[in-house]
């Protein structure tokens, strides 16, 4: 008689999603056979988490509350933030500086990454190369390249991929998205992202890192800097070698949003347009103040900037719609009310971003915000810094995912990593 096949061997034995999803047995809750919350430690999700300081933190503290997973190790190339980390898990918890040696274990089935940027693609490369399924965490690239060969690896080794946009876990984002596409307000004629500008900083003197941080393997693929407190952990957000300010910090989150209220997760604009601000003293390099407009091929238009009410406003001849975390304004007012019927558009839903990756590990579906879609929606907001940055209108083929008004524009598409690293 052959061995039992655990849902562990399962999910890293999973070649093709298709066969995997045929494969599927069926799965029936550990309450529903009168175990409570307990799940057998074989049919676990063995979880490995690639940065565990800020957002990495809070991922951490939600899975070690999920029953059905088991957090086997943790990486960050700060040790203090890997011994906190560490400690959290308990006295068998793996711990490491270098992500491949996680990578290496065979008894962990998924990874949730919460680097700086510009270490999302590689880790999440390198990830689904190991037969790992991943959560990263948005922005999810630094460039459009990343992004395309990102979502390569994702489908050639059949890994399910979760980016952490999670508002379209959130149910006012989804309400808002399901009557824009309804129809509620007539076709939509505008749409206005709001979000912030980027901080300024003063003077800081470059160092020495400190002795708990390989500042070389933070530093990774980006380019050699001195070290500067300023640069590191939660401020490599004003850096461009590390990301790409607020347009990319809060622009993934919210023009994601106006792409699934659009209806086009998987094309894009064709046109943008703009122009933006920057420091002019102190060490941050990204931009204060940016207004940029990009068109769909439809001709709708989304404006998108600091000049903007912070959240997404969709704009209709029958009224409109304004989104925020946590807060859903329409006009009508009742129209926010309103229950939608079996003949009007139905998003699909999830309750919890983490869940739905996890769920999703188990029936091998795609998540809600699968790689493609992550990778699209940031790719807008690369777009636009490349507009805010070197002032130029840029027209683009959202299939052959090229700059086609000015083919100079393109080496801003991709850009070379330091050695030994490399896509």
């Amino acid at each position: 008689m052959a061995g039992k096949v655990t849902r562990r061997d399962f999910i890293r034995k999973t070649g093709v999603a298709a066969a995997a999803t045929a494969a599927m047995p069926l799965v029936v809750s550990a309450r529903a056979l009168g175990q409570g919350d307990k799940v057998a430690a074989n049919d676990r999700i063995g979880l490995g988490f690639i940065g565990v300081g800020g957002m990495g933190s809070g991922h951490l503290g939600g899975f070690l509350g999920n029953p059905s997973c088991e957090v086997l190790a943790v990486c960050d190339v700060d040790q203090f933030h890997r011994e906190h980390a560490a400690q959290r898990v308990g006295e068998k918890c793996g711990s490491y500086t270098d992500f491949r040696e996680l990578l290496d274990r065979s008894d962990i089935d998924a990874v949730v990454i919460a680097t700086p940027d510009h270490w999302h693609t590689l880790t999440s490369i390198s990830a689904c190369e190991a037969g790992k399924d991943v959560y990263c965490e948005k922005p999810l690239t630094l460039t459009i390249e990343e992004g395309r060969r990102l979502v390569q690896a994702v489908r050639r080794y059949a890994r399910v991929f979760q980016t952490g946009s999670q508002q379209r876990s959130s149910g006012e984002f989804r309400q808002a998205c399901e009557l824009v596409r309804s129809g509620r307000i007539g076709k939509a004629k505008l749409v206005r992202v709001g979000i912030g500008g980027s901080p300024t900083s003063g003077w800081e003197p470059d160092s020495d890192p400190p002795p708990e941080l390989d500042w070389n393997l933070w530093l990774g693929p980006a380019p050699w800097s001195p070290y500067n407190k300023l640069r590191c952990h939660f401020s490599f957000r004003w850096f461009y070698d590390y990301s790409g300010g607020m347009m990319t910090d809060w622009g993934h989150h919210h023009n994601d949003i106006a792409q699934w209220g659009l209806g086009t997760d998987l094309t894009g604009p064709v046109k943008f347009e703009g122009w933006g601000k920057f420091p002019t003293d102190g060490l941050f390099e990204t931009a204060t103040e940016y207004e940029i407009t990009y068109t769909h091929a439809d001709g709708t238009p989304v404006i998108c900037g600091t000049t903007q009410p912070h959240g997404i406003t969709f704009e209709g001849p029958d009224g409109w719609v304004h989104v925020d975390r946590g807060f859903l304004e329409t006009s009508p007012a009742e129209l926010k009310d309103e229950k939608l019927g079996p003949g009007d558009v139905h998003l699909y839903e999830s309750n919890n971003h983490q869940q739905n990756w996890v769920d999703c590990i188990r029936s091998r579906e795609k998540p809600i915000c699968d790689a493609e879609i992550g990778h699209r929606s940031v790719s807008i907001c690369h777009l636009c810094n490349i507009v805010i940055r070197t002032g130029q209108k840029i027209e683009w083929d959202p299939v052959a995912e090229r700059i086609t008004n000015e083919e100079a524009l393109n080496r801003w598409i991709s850009r070379p990593c330091r050695a030994p690293w490399a896509l």
